[in-house]
């Protein structure tokens, strides 16, 4: 368990990180849960910590104030699928499918987030394959395989191995967007690396991909704001 130190009235906490690699004070807000954590060099004091986050104390109150709480998705409420906030309805279905422009899931409400969240992995599955083959195609490269994950660090990666990575929560992404992530990773099958050459294999596949790679450094965020644990 880290230590914790709590800030002003009302109180906010805020928890202590020392780090040997740290050479100063970083204060971090996640833009997922609001949490505050504060990373420490391991010469500084609590009495430095304590002065550091006073200072800034109007800041981090605006940006723990700004975090959108997390949401479950439920019957009545709405879910991003594909750019748009598509409504959740119950119906006379056994698991979520799309249908006349809403998410249908069973009547009674029971693991409603667990069998979107099985829908959208099944969604996501066949729209990132069904990219990646296209633009391996136009490239011609092969990948070895693909897999999905809820990675909140990275959207995608390619390995040595040819291996390509997605989270599957590109889905409830505009379908240009997923499938710019589908295209970097595409390109790193020709470029290991993000030199000049490798965005020149994103721009040949994609011309305006730095409208999609904005709408993820800007949005992206949003879609780890729907939980799916229920």
């Amino acid at each position: 368990m880290g230590r914790h130190i709590t800030l002003g009235n009302p109180p906010i906490e805020v928890e202590l990180r020392q780090s040997a690699r740290a050479r100063r004070l970083s204060l971090r807000v996640s833009r997922l849960d609001g949490r505050a954590s504060l990373t420490m060099p391991k010469f500084a004091s609590d009495k430095q910590a304590m002065a550091f986050l006073q200072e800034r104390e109007n800041w981090l109150r605006k940006h723990v104030e700004n975090v959108v709480p997390a949401a479950l998705p439920v019957i009545g409420s709405v879910v991003p699928f594909g750019g748009q906030d598509v409504p959740i309805v119950g119906g006379a279905v056994k698991r979520a499918v799309l249908r006349d422009g809403a998410i249908v899931v069973p009547a009674d409400g029971k693991a409603t987030a667990t069998k979107i969240k099985a829908f959208f992995k099944l969604a996501a599955r066949d729209a990132l394959a069904q990219a990646s083959d296209r633009y391996a195609a136009e490239v011609g490269r092969s990948y070895s395989r693909m897999s999905l994950r809820d990675t909140r660090s990275r959207w995608g990666s390619c390995s040595h191995e040819g291996v390509l990575m997605y989270s599957w929560r590109l889905i409830m992404a505009p379908p240009d967007v997923l499938d710019y992530v589908a295209a970097h990773e595409v390109s790193h099958l020709v470029e290991m690396n993000h030199s000049p050459a490798f965005w020149d294999v994103v721009e040949g596949l994609m011309q305006d991909y730095s409208v999609h790679r904005r709408w993820l450094r800007q949005e992206g965020a949003k879609l780890h704001q729907v939980r799916f644990e229920d």
